[in-house]
């Protein structure tokens, strides 16, 4: 999750207003558009080195940034964790911790009380409370393209990377989504909602794009340190389209929370309800279809 400005941390802002929502309210729906991720499908272009630091180190060390609901962060502990490394989650939100904690244990069957594999902190991507060099990868997703500043993060998760190890960031390139059928409702979202709220953070909707220039601000211009990538994220099967299109009704449209927020940034109740309608119809047809370009480094340390 964003680790952007945000002087609650039980809290996070959900549009340019400054008004807040609680995380701990929100439905099942939202979560799982978060959970579904893990290290296979969120960040396979890291597996590759994750492997090869491995067979050099079993007991490897794993710092997830902006880690959220800690997903991603379990799945790295199920990797490491048998040979015994460890996985140390971050973020500025406890709530999201917290539903970690259960993940870890729902999902891989590691006790919640059993912090053998993974470790939860709270904790700002902007000022990482640890030693330099503590871990051999440090490891962010969808984090810089809700915040600002981003070389100051980057150069932050390089800090606390040991000699050797690999900062990891796969980002998100707003302006590269793409959806079909191009339904009105679901055009006012992406302009009205999503690309308004990033902007007024002070992120990019670029980020996927920008993210090897960042990479180049942080670790002083070594190009030779970097390696860049890009995927596609993309939802078409009908399961897939069923937990996206609920996570942005129930999370962003029908939460009485976020619609009072919506409101006051100026949003009409007629263009959510017309979003919500096309998200519904989004769902429901078989040749629907969703996709936005992520960016992808490694910078070695």
């Amino acid at each position: 999750m964003s680790q952007a400005d945000q002087t609650d941390p039980a809290n996070a802002t959900v549009a340019e207003t400054g008004h807040k929502v609680d995380w701990s309210t929100l439905p099942e729906d939202v979560f799982r558009v978060f959970e579904h991720r893990t290290a296979q499908n969120s960040a396979a272009y890291l597996l590759p080195t994750l492997k090869e630091l491995q067979q050099r180190n079993p007991a490897l060390t794993i710092l997830d940034v902006g880690a959220g609901s800690a997903s991603i962060s379990a799945s790295f502990a199920n990797i490491v964790g048998p040979g015994g490394g460890r996985v140390t989650a971050v973020d500025i939100n406890p709530v999201m911790l917290q539903r970690g904690k259960k993940l870890l244990a729902d999902r891989y069957g590691v006790p919640i009380d059993g912090e053998d594999w993974i470790t939860f902190l709270t904790a700002d991507g902007h000022h990482l409370p640890f030693q330099d060099a503590s871990f051999d990868i440090v490891h962010c997703h969808q984090v810089l393209a809700h915040n600002k500043g981003q070389a100051e993060i980057l150069r932050e998760m390089l800090r606390v990377t040991k000699p050797g190890g690999v900062v990891a960031a796969r980002e998100g390139d707003m302006e590269t989504e793409v959806f079909w059928p191009p339904l009105p409702g679901l055009l006012k979202f992406h302009e009205d909602l999503e690309v308004r709220v990033i902007r007024a953070r002070g992120a990019s909707t670029q980020s996927g794009r920008q993210l090897l220039s960042w990479a180049l601000e942080a670790n002083g211009g070594d190009r030779s340190k970097i390696t860049t990538s890009f995927s596609v994220w993309s939802y078409s099967e009908p399961e897939e389209r069923k937990m996206w299109a609920a996570g942005m009704v129930n999370g962003a449209l029908n939460n009485p929370q976020v619609r009072e927020s919506n409101i006051k940034s100026g949003i009409l109740e007629a263009d959510m309800d017309e979003m919500r309608d096309a998200w519904l119809e989004w769902q429901d047809r078989d040749d629907a279809t969703l996709s936005m370009v992520q960016g992808e480094v490694l910078i070695k340390k």
